[in-house]
């Protein structure tokens, strides 16, 4: 399954190679740009089933992700397994449910997110499930290049699990070789 979600992913041009800077504040000189997958209904469809197989047995009645692609993940996933989807905005420092979104006490919900780096975004998730009173069952992702140290307390499934290097700001290598930093998404370099 590793080997088809990558090539999925390079064949959709999902994959660069440079200095970028990661929505996590990080460095790395590889970027997955998991909007070359989600602009192709076709090939979301083959990522999500991916997650919608390894999660089919679980019973899960909810599937949810952050924004922004978390959504789009959401909503595929539960597609295929039947459920309804919702997803966790942004605010302060965590994630909230609004638009009239709810997660019922007891409701078996599946988290999903588009990459996984320092698991943020999904952590916040997790917790409002849990404020909630749901119960999380597993954990989806279409990347993950965490390099494998998080932990969630659910499984955790990825569909493509890479190896990439990231770098602390202070501590990258890219910088202090004077490589530009680009940020991925904006469309413009910033000093390095």
């Amino acid at each position: 399954m590793q080997d088809q979600a990558e090539a999925i992913l390079k064949e959709a041009g999902a994959f660069s190679e440079g200095h970028f800077l990661l929505t996590s504040g990080l460095h790395s000189p590889v970027y997955w740009e998991k909007f070359r997958i989600l602009e192709q209904p076709h090939n979301t469809e083959r990522m999500c089933r991916m997650i919608a197989d390894h999660f089919r047995g679980c019973d899960c009645r909810l599937v949810v992700g952050p924004t922004t692609g978390g959504v789009i993940v959401a909503y595929e996933v539960a597609r295929q397994l039947g459920v309804r989807s919702i997803f966790a905005e942004r605010e302060g420092t965590g994630r909230v449910f609004r638009r009239g979104f709810r997660v019922h006490p007891g409701e078996r919900v599946l988290v999903v997110d588009d990459v996984l780096t320092t698991g943020g975004s999904v952590r916040e998730v997790l917790a409002e499930v849990k404020r909630l009173g749901g119960e999380p069952v597993g954990l989806g992702v279409l990347i993950d290049r965490s390099q494998g140290n998080l932990e969630f307390g659910v499984p955790l499934f990825s569909c493509l699990r890479t190896h990439t290097p990231t770098y602390k700001p202070e501590e990258c290598p890219l910088c202090r070789e004077g490589k530009p930093l680009a940020k991925p998404g904006s469309g413009e370099s910033l000093p390095g």
